[in-house]
């Protein structure tokens, strides 16, 4: 069994199969947790838990990108966002439902700010919403799922800070949040660990070699994985649409990487997942 901990097949790059792209996944053993980055596809990811009796859940939150309406640009993205206030009771609303088992996908990224006399209040903006959305996921008692990008320094010192000031609210035996789709080094996750984060990986790592000596050095309840689907499709369908069938193949570079059976690989990121997401 594997879980794929971050996809979103409720964007429209799965407007005409989702169900189909979904069911495949189920009926080869691969739960997905969907994950929202504006109220629209958040709402959108309970509508499609609810469908399943059981293996597909919601994550709600607003991406630090849809606070402003941006055009961006990637090797295997192009889209514009609308620009969206967080109102904390909207979510909160959503993340009450039964299936809502984290808050995200939230954070901050300081990479597709436009260069304007303005970027550092879009930064606080960022981090304003950022630490609503932490309070929110505590509160309710949630894991976050967090993004980054050229973010690290400013995003290490919120979570530091939140977590001095809410102690109370912070679990002592479990982690509270996971860095998605990570690509730092082993420094950064292990500043990362130390705060009571977990990180997870794409199919970055299956053309990449950036990793290899973090991923090998790896304690076993330190990672997950996902797909971060449609985007980063891993090795050997790289060009292709990326789907939460395909989280298998980062499974599969993790045992190559530190010798594993894919099987135990398969076993240990699941396990990871389930106490992650409680689940």
């Amino acid at each position: 069994m594997f879980i794929d901990t971050h996809a979103h097949v409720n964007f429209s790059f799965f407007k005409n199969d989702a169900d189909k792209v979904i069911q495949n996944a189920l009926n080869e053993n691969t739960w997905i947790i969907n994950v929202g980055v504006d109220y629209k596809t958040s709402k959108r990811t309970l509508e499609y838990a609810n469908k399943y009796e059981k293996g597909v859940f919601a994550a709600v939150g607003l991406h630090p990108m849809h606070l402003a309406s941006i055009r961006a640009q990637g090797d295997d993205y192009d889209f514009t966002t609308r620009g969206e206030e967080f109102n904390y009771d909207i979510y909160e609303k959503l993340a009450k439902f039964e299936k809502a088992v984290a808050i995200g996908e939230v954070g901050l990224d300081y990479y597709h700010l436009e260069n304007s006399e303005d970027i550092n209040k879009q930064k606080d903006k960022q981090k304003h919403a950022f630490k609503l959305q932490l309070m929110l996921a505590r509160r309710l008692d949630l894991p976050v799922i967090i993004h980054c990008r050229q973010a690290h320094d400013d995003l290490i010192d919120i979570l530091s800070d939140f977590r001095k000031e809410n102690i109370e609210l912070i679990p002592k035996n479990k982690p509270w949040g996971v860095m998605h789709c990570f690509s730092g080094d082993e420094d950064l996750a292990w500043k990362y660990f130390s705060l009571g984060m977990l990180i997870s990986f794409t199919g970055l790592i299956t053309f990449s070699r950036q990793w290899d000596d973090l991923i090998r050095k790896l304690p076993h309840d330190k990672f997950m994985i996902e797909t971060d689907c449609p985007f980063m499709t891993p090795e050997p369908y790289r060009g292709k649409r990326n789907e939460p069938i395909l989280v298998k193949y980062v499974a599969k570079r993790i045992a190559e990487i530190k010798k594993l059976p894919l099987e135990k690989v398969a076993q240990i990121t699941t396990e990871n997942a389930r106490k992650f997401f409680n689940i």
